[in-house]
């Protein structure tokens, strides 16, 4: 039986008012990815499209994924397996399972069938012949990648685009380049693609969107900025902690300090350098992953 999965896409851009951005004549919108769906937020869902009508495609019934304890992706897989009644598998980094982690709960909420592995058999999450060993255990399943990246994924970050109204910037956080790459793919060569770093020592990413992406090998329209990762994965500064509380109060923006944050904090600094022309109009993606706030609030870091 084919179903479809689809969830409403309407566009929502809001706009950023402020006389900071007034008096350098720019216009700031933000594509509220996060509000796609109560669930399945965001670049999460964009990835997750097209990897779902494949998995159709292939007669595959179940899908198999990787992550850590408090994985946006995890959590996103976990409630499209609910909402489109799929049965999912997690391979989740260990050494343990904590079952009062909100993700964990969360997940187990949706049925997701948690298996913890150790760091070391973690580490081979992208090993062919491990990924052969696991097909063979879980036959029905299709397997996507940890963060949800590949050729399928790129589909639904690069219509994304396409419903974006006029602009000359357009940004976005980067964890693994899945979604830049997509953006890359669906914009004008015209348009400035800008992705910010969420990691540390992120350039070896500049190889990967090449490989995901043709347009990224033969347009310079693009660029990854690795300066603003506020310490690596997972780390943030209290300024940068702070700034998120005040766009959320400010401008009803809600924003976390791992991915969306930082892009805005980000984006925020480099209006304040001039780095973007009078005129430019600029538009953000925020990719969701709210819930990881409560992740944050369960570790005590906010």
């Amino acid at each position: 039986m084919h179903q479809s999965f689809k969830i409403n896409e309407n566009n929502h851009i809001q706009q950023i008012d402020t006389t900071f951005l007034k008096k350098r004549n720019i216009y700031l919108g933000v594509k509220r990815d996060d509000l796609l769906h109560p669930l399945i937020s965001g670049n999460k869902w964009r990835k997750l499209k097209y990897n779902l009508a494949h998995m159709q495609k292939i007669n595959k019934t179940e899908l198999l994924t990787f992550g850590g304890a408090f994985s946006n992706h995890i959590h996103a897989c976990a409630a499209a397996g609910k909402e489109f009644s799929i049965k999912t598998h997690a391979i989740i980094r260990g050494p343990e399972l904590d079952n009062n982690n909100p993700t964990i709960q969360f997940a187990k909420q949706c049925g997701m069938h948690l298996h913890v592995v150790n760091r070391i058999e973690y580490r081979k999450r992208h090993d062919i012949d491990y990924l052969n060993a696991l097909q063979e255990r879980f036959p029905n399943a299709y397997i996507i990648p940890e963060g949800g990246t590949n050729e399928h994924a790129l589909l639904g970050c690069k219509e994304l685009v396409q419903s974006l109204p006029e602009h000359n910037y357009l940004v976005c956080p980067t964890g693994s380049g899945g979604t830049l790459a997509g953006l890359i793919e669906g914009s004008a060569s015209t348009t400035q693609v800008i992705g910010v770093a969420v990691l540390k020592q992120a350039n070896y990413l500049n190889e990967e969107i090449k490989k995901l992406s043709a347009k990224a090998n033969n347009q310079n329209n693009w660029q990854l900025l690795t300066e603003f990762h506020g310490g690596g994965y997972g780390k943030f500064s209290p300024e940068l902690w702070q700034f998120c509380q005040d766009m959320s109060r400010t401008h009803n923006l809600p924003l976390e300090p791992i991915y969306s944050g930082k892009m805005m904090y980000a984006l925020w600094q480099l209006i304040e350098q001039d780095y973007f022309p009078s005129g430019s109009k600029i538009i953000a993606v925020h990719t969701g992953g709210l819930q990881g706030l409560n992740g944050l609030k369960y570790r005590g870091l906010i």
